[in-house]
């Protein structure tokens, strides 16, 4: 577990553009069994979070079409919470950091942190635009 004051800029990257932080097993499931569209962001403290995975998840929200909701869980940070959203996420293979749309409960897309390494944060966005367009 990472100590808190590591992780708090971090976290602030997603939740001052209003992703909410789920920190429970019971949170993520409500959440994604809510009716509509859900971006789930899975945060790390990764290089990659930083420089493309928060980037773009904040630049995405700029288009018309966005999520219903959007939350994030932290891995290394609220086990709980991102094991259970990991579950809902099967077949894909647990990965951090990772984006994924939901859709009345069920998964549409993915953003694996293969499709996130070495990627410009713009390019990350515009996948997610692509999924918002499509699903929400």
């Amino acid at each position: 577990m990472y100590p808190a004051e590591l992780v708090k800029p971090m976290r602030e990257d997603l939740t001052n553009v209003g992703f909410e932080e789920l920190h429970t097993a019971e949170a993520v499931e409500a959440s994604i069994a809510k009716e509509g569209t859900t971006l789930v962001v899975v945060n790390s403290v990764c290089g990659c979070a930083a420089a493309n995975a928060r980037p773009g998840a904040r630049k995405s929200l700029q288009n018309t079409k966005r999520p219903d909701h959007i939350v994030t869980v932290f891995a290394g940070v609220d086990k709980e919470a991102t094991d259970r959203a990991r579950e809902f996420m099967i077949p894909f293979p647990p990965s951090s950091p990772c984006m994924v749309l939901f859709k009345d409960g069920e998964l549409v897309h993915m953003l694996e942190r293969h499709h996130i390494e070495g990627r410009p944060a713009e390019l990350i966005a515009e996948n997610l635009v692509d999924a918002y367009n499509t699903h929400c």
